[in-house]
């Protein structure tokens, strides 16, 4: 029995293991692209849900992911991954401090924004949706080219 659970978890574990070697593999700009649409989906979904009203609290997955994307985005931005495709200004990387700045803020927003979805109140995640879409465009306006 203890072979058949061995071979099960080998079974299971080599193409996840796989899987986290491409996601390894992925370049700045595509993970931080793909993240941003990704955060974008959220935040439509989110602004959607609250305007119908009833709870919210399904949307605490959305919410979550949020946060965590944003607390590793500065990862994101590695010297050197300023070529196209990329629309970072400059700036991200020379006012390093402003930009870990406006990503705390969106940080910030987001936790607001997942504890406001955890309530149920669509009112308070309609308003918390609006802030966090505030933090983001203060972020594009000071880091990222049209």
């Amino acid at each position: 029995m203890p072979l058949r659970a061995a071979t099960l978890f080998a079974a299971l574990a080599v193409p996840l293991l796989g899987t986290g070697l491409a996601l390894a593999q992925t370049d700045p700009i595509t993970a931080r692209k793909d993240g941003l649409r990704r955060m974008q989906g959220h935040l439509e979904a989110i602004n959607a849900a609250a305007r119908a009203g009833g709870d919210t609290r399904a949307l605490t997955e959305r919410t979550a992911d949020m946060v965590a994307f944003y607390r590793s985005f500065p990862t994101l931005f590695p010297p050197g991954s300023d070529t196209p495709p990329s629309r970072a200004l400059p700036t991200v990387w020379t006012d390093r401090a402003g930009f870990e700045a406006a990503d705390a803020n969106a940080v910030a927003a987001a936790e607001a924004l997942n504890a406001a979805a955890a309530s149920g109140d669509a009112a308070a995640t309609g308003r918390a949706a609006q802030a966090m879409g505030a933090a983001c465009g203060n972020c594009h306006r000071g880091y990222r080219g049209r």
